[in-house]
């Protein structure tokens, strides 16, 4: 199966904005099981990341297909919700990506056309 994916990855909550991050990670999950439980999302997974002196706490990876992850990262919803983030969030921000059978075909394509 392809998989398009949209990581969306944070360092940790600003200082003294602890609380709003709890919260607004709990709705964000629920927000996230109300999509996939209507066939708008495939799955998502929280990651909370062991300390390891780097910039990155943390993220969700959420898949869908091409067309419903558009949807998804353009609806007003998820705008709010990143934008949301900005304002308790320190490096807070969301990529698009590739899993599944699309690793292959991506490494097909760089391969492709690598100079010889």
């Amino acid at each position: 199966m392809s998989t398009n994916l949209a990581f969306f990855a944070w360092n940790r909550s600003i200082p003294g904005r602890e609380q709003l991050s709890a919260e607004h990670f709990k709705e964000f999950l629920g927000y996230l099981a109300g999509e996939q439980q209507s066939g708008r999302i495939q799955s998502f997974e929280p990651v909370f990341l062991d300390s390891h002196g780097g910039d990155l706490g943390g993220f969700v990876l959420i898949r869908a297909d091409n067309a419903k992850l558009d949807a998804l990262m353009s609806s007003p919803a998820f705008v709010r919700h990143r934008t949301r983030a900005l304002l308790h969030l320190e490096g807070s921000g969301c990529v698009r990506g590739a899993g599944g059978d699309l690793v292959q075909e991506r490494m097909k394509l760089w391969t492709e056309l690598l100079p010889r």
